[in-house]
């Protein structure tokens, strides 16, 4: 199959590509990139007023399956990433049961191949159950293509398992994801300790209880020489560590969400909206600015969905009973769009390296780049279009997002895997 992707703002800032010119695939590959390209045969797509980028990764996504297939499937979640820009998503590990073993890794990636609509990268679990104890069973699911392990969901609570776990995992050459939750210091916690859960009258989440383990695991990390990725982080006090970690030359990188970086505690009201309740909590406008700051200055390398898709009934119980997350893949790249974008916060190429290169660079993916010889996974949006975040509108099965109601500028048009549509004129085609 052969593609010109005709007068698109091509961005790429891995290879120092920002200009309007076309984009020439061949057999699923980037064949040519410059001005005034032509073709024998194949078809031309009109990418005028179109960002032309990396295809898009989201470093953790929640599939659901196996076990809660009610709430999303391989199918669907990555059917709903194509509608949201992506080309690929990092499968979390808790699932029912817990990817703790190279039969689950196996499964995930074989599902994927006959029912995915994009790639799928599959992340097992540190421990057994994820229950923090005993290892998983990580050369077994290294041996099944496993990029990463992480216990995502659960701090692993004890210091000399997580030790253990980092001297082991180093070996096979991959990072270890953390959830930085200290479960002691959270408690009951399910909204950022201050003047909102004093206001609501709802059990605080102190930020200590995330720093403190992101401090931990900084540390273990550079005991041991393991990569170490931190996931989802949501406090300003979180950033500044990984930045004096990055300064004393520690493999360290980390990831922040679109909820956390554009929503803050204030946004939870009254109303008790239970799309609002997260792992970890919002935090405090001071924070949503450091997360930003982080962003800015290479502090924090990547933007990550942290798609949390939930059954309407999980959601509709009581808040302190209802379950933790909200959907991502859907809106993150329009809520950059927007937020950042539009706003003269940033510019396209700098959204190329935190949803195209941070993420793939972070967890050791293989490279994709706009040049001659590359694999043609590539992302195209639309930066003017305006759309409303409605339930009706998802692809993915469940429809607890924080942002509905919220107008947004910017969508994903076209998504190419392999050179070939998932997603084409804003209809996922696969």
């Amino acid at each position: 199959m052969a593609l010109l992707l005709r007068g698109g703002r091509v961005v790429d800032p891995s290879v120092g590509l920002d200009e309007v010119c076309d984009v020439l695939i061949r057999d699923g590959l980037v064949v040519e990139v410059g001005v005034g390209l032509t073709m024998p045969k194949g078809e031309e797509v009109d990418c005028t007023g179109m960002v032309v980028m990396p295809g898009l990764v989201d470093a953790h996504t929640h599939l659901r399956e196996p076990g809660r297939e009610d709430e999303e499937t391989v199918a669907s979640g990555t059917r709903a990433a194509a509608a949201g820009g992506f080309t690929a998503v990092c499968a979390m590990p808790n699932t029912e049961p817990v990817a703790d073993e190279g039969a689950a890794v196996r499964f995930l990636l074989e599902k994927a191949e006959t029912e995915g609509a994009v790639r799928v990268h599959v992340i097992g679990a540190i421990t057994a159950k994820q229950e923090g104890r005993a290892l998983a069973e990580i050369g077994d699911m290294a041996s099944e293509g496993a990029v990463a392990f992480s216990d995502d969901g659960h701090g692993v609570a004890d210091a000399g398992t997580m030790r253990l776990a980092m001297d082991y995992i180093k070996r096979f050459g991959v990072p270890v994801v953390s959830h930085c939750e200290d479960t002691a210091l959270a408690g009951r916690g399910v909204v950022n300790e201050g003047v909102v859960s004093t206001r609501l009258g709802l059990p605080g989440w102190p930020a200590a209880a995330e720093e403190v383990q992101v401090a931990r695991d900084i540390r273990l990390a550079q005991l041991t020489g393991c990569p170490l990725h931190l996931a989802h982080l949501s406090t300003a006090g979180s950033v500044a560590l990984v930045r004096d970690a990055k300064s004393r030359g520690l493999g360290v990188t980390c990831e922040v969400t679109p909820h956390h970086l554009f929503l803050d505690e204030d946004d939870i009201t009254a109303a008790y909206d239970t799309n609002m309740k997260m792992n970890p909590p919002l935090r405090t406008a001071e924070d949503t600015a450091g997360l930003l700051a982080g962003l800015l200055d290479g502090t924090v390398d990547c933007i990550a969905t942290d798609h949390a898709p939930h059954a309407a009934h999980e959601k509709a119980l009581e808040f302190e009973l209802a379950p933790f997350g909200t959907t991502g893949l859907e809106t993150a790249l329009a809520l950059v769009a927007t937020h950042v974008v539009a706003a003269g916060t940033a510019d396209w190429p700098q959204v190329a390296q935190w949803m195209a290169h941070g993420p793939r660079a972070a967890l050791g993916l293989p490279e994709v780049r706009i040049e001659p010889g590359a694999v043609a996974d590539i992302t195209i949006v639309d930066p003017a279009q305006e759309w409303v975040v409605e339930p009706g509108g998802f692809v993915s099965k469940s429809r607890n997002s924080a942002f509905l109601g919220r107008t947004l500028t910017g969508r994903a048009r076209d998504v190419l895997i392999g050179g070939y549509f998932a997603l084409r004129s804003g209809k996922v085609v696969v």
